[in-house]
């Protein structure tokens, strides 16, 4: 019988147990190592984890099978054990005979009178895969995050000297010499449209260029009056389109929200509805508050071409997700519309069936 098969569990008496079975059967690794670094009792999980053989295992200091990038700290806290101090959940890591890498934890417990270290680990490597994998897809997130974010600031900035020189044009344009009504009207369409989109490029500009990106400026929004610049920006498209934009907000009037993100989710929706319209009909869009549980909502209903909801329901929501053939169709809309909402703690939900319409219904945060 091994020496280290005796315990003394009560003050003053000493019995003798069989420690086997309990080596034998734990799913942990259990190892009693000496002073001089060497293993001097291992149960069969230990070399069952590591490849080696129990006389391999024996005959060779424990440090040699450490990763080599873990032995200097293995090292510096193996000191504090030699010096009666118990080591509770220390990882580090293995290598196995085949090569692979096991990481374990380790709790430890020296008995000086003895000159050996009674120690148990647990293979946390399934753990260390997840961890490992969940930063690398937070890396990749980050990155995707910080890449849309240059995009939408170089679009953004690039795209406002064109716009200022179409301003410009509509400045030197002398409308006095024009007679015709209707082209008179179109002009200020476009040019009040334009004068829109500098605006618009702007907040984002400045947005985009605030120190604490995820403080996003919240401001009391009048609906109505956001509902009405996204109109005079799509002035020319609901004309053309022969649009009908029914809208009430009396059931709640305001929201306390970002401006800049509201009028992206409005112009959206809206220009989505546009395209997405039953052959041989006109768009007809219907817009209301109300408040559900506490909750202020903003529904918005079109009665277009609709989705099979079963069919998208898990992408409806994706960046570059098309869902019908259209030459303007990028697949961003939905997804700007989506990131906007839930940025600022809210919930945005679909319904929608095909040739029937579609309600989107967003749900603000308290």
């Amino acid at each position: 019988m091994n020496e280290y098969s005796k315990v003394s569990y009560n003050p003053g008496i000493t019995e003798t147990f069989n420690l086997e079975l309990f080596f034998d059967l734990s799913p942990d690794l259990l190892c009693i190592t000496g002073y001089d670094g060497y293993f001097k009792k291992i149960n069969p999980i230990v070399s069952k984890t590591l490849g080696y053989t129990d006389e391999e295992l024996y005959s060779n200091p424990v440090n040699s099978f450490i990763h080599p990038a873990d032995k200097d700290v293995t090292a510096k806290n193996r000191k504090n054990i030699l010096k009666n101090i118990p080591l509770l959940n220390f990882e580090n890591r293995y290598v196995t005979k085949g090569g692979e890498i096991v990481w374990l934890s380790w709790t430890s417990i020296p008995v000086e009178s003895e000159q050996v270290v009674f120690a148990i680990a647990k293979n946390i490597t399934h753990k260390k895969k997840l961890e490992e994998d969940r930063n690398t897809l937070l890396a990749n997130l980050t990155k995707i995050n910080r890449d849309l974010k240059q995009l939408t600031y170089t679009t953004s900035h690039d795209l406002r000297s064109p716009v200022s020189n179409l301003i410009s044009v509509f400045n030197l344009l002398d409308v006095s010499k024009i007679e015709d009504d209707e082209t008179l009207e179109f002009i200020g369409m476009l040019k009040s449209a334009t004068e829109n989109l500098k605006d618009t490029l702007n907040k984002y500009v400045d947005d985009l260029s605030q120190k604490d990106l995820l403080s996003v400026h919240l401001e009391e929004l009048d609906l109505n009056e956001c509902l009405q610049v996204v109109k005079r920006s799509l002035s020319t498209l609901i004309l053309n389109s022969k649009t009908t934009i029914n809208a009430d907000f009396s059931e709640i009037k305001k929201i306390k929200f970002n401006r800049a993100y509201l009028e992206s989710i409005l112009l959206n929706l809206i220009t989505n509805s546009i395209k997405y319209v039953k052959t041989d009909c006109t768009p007809v869009i219907t817009i209301y508050s109300k408040q559900v549980n506490g909750i202020n909502q903003l529904i918005f209903r079109d009665e277009g071409l609709g989705l099979d909801i079963d069919k998208v329901k898990d992408r409806i929501f994706g960046l570059n997700q098309k869902f019908h053939e259209h030459s303007d169709s990028k697949g961003i809309g939905l997804y700007l519309v989506h990131n906007h909402v839930t940025s600022l703690g809210g919930h945005i939900t679909i319904d929608s069936k095909v040739n029937e319409g579609t309600t989107f219904v967003v749900s603000f945060k308290d």
